[in-house]
């Protein structure tokens, strides 16, 4: 089992604006309240790592000067830390808080080649590190909250 907590909540409001937040509420098959983002089917959640943020920060690719790089800026919804989304595979189930159940739907995700990071950095962590979930169970989520994976049996004798 893999453990780690909430970097960042990013709501998106509108297209290419992402918003930090404090607390959010997972809603079971839509996503994050609030989120224009949320609603499609197998895209609900989106999550990076905060070590995947940090390690593009600090390649060699970024252009010198260039801002550095933060939560939400991969168009992620759910900035994680201390859990390696690389690890995980397609299925595995994501306890969020106390309540929310995610479920890995892929690995990784399209960079589109006109997307901002490219101009700042000429590369992008989201189709490796990036991972992209549907929300089994809602519920109630704050930065700081336990991330973990969980058994599937265990998640089905929890249910």
């Amino acid at each position: 089992m893999a453990e780690g907590k909430i970097h960042s909540l990013n709501i998106c409001k509108a297209k290419g604006e992402k918003s930090s937040v404090a607390e959010a509420r997972l809603i079971e098959n839509f996503g994050l309240e609030s989120s224009m983002t949320a609603g499609n089917v197998a895209k609900q959640v989106g999550l990076v790592s905060w070590e995947s943020i940090e390690k593009e920060n600090g390649s060699s690719k970024v252009k010198k000067n260039a801002p550095c790089f933060k939560p939400g800026d991969f168009s992620e919804d759910i900035t994680t830390e201390g859990i390696k989304l690389s690890d995980l595979n397609v299925g595995d189930k994501i306890v969020v808080g106390t309540d929310a159940v995610l479920e890995v739907s892929s690995i990784g995700k399209e960079c589109h080649k006109y997307f901002a990071i490219h101009y700042k950095s000429g590369d992008c962590v989201m189709p490796d590190e990036g991972v992209v979930a549907k929300v089994l169970n809602g519920g109630h989520i704050k930065i700081g909250d336990t991330i973990k994976t969980v058994d599937v049996d265990e998640y089905l004798i929890k249910r």
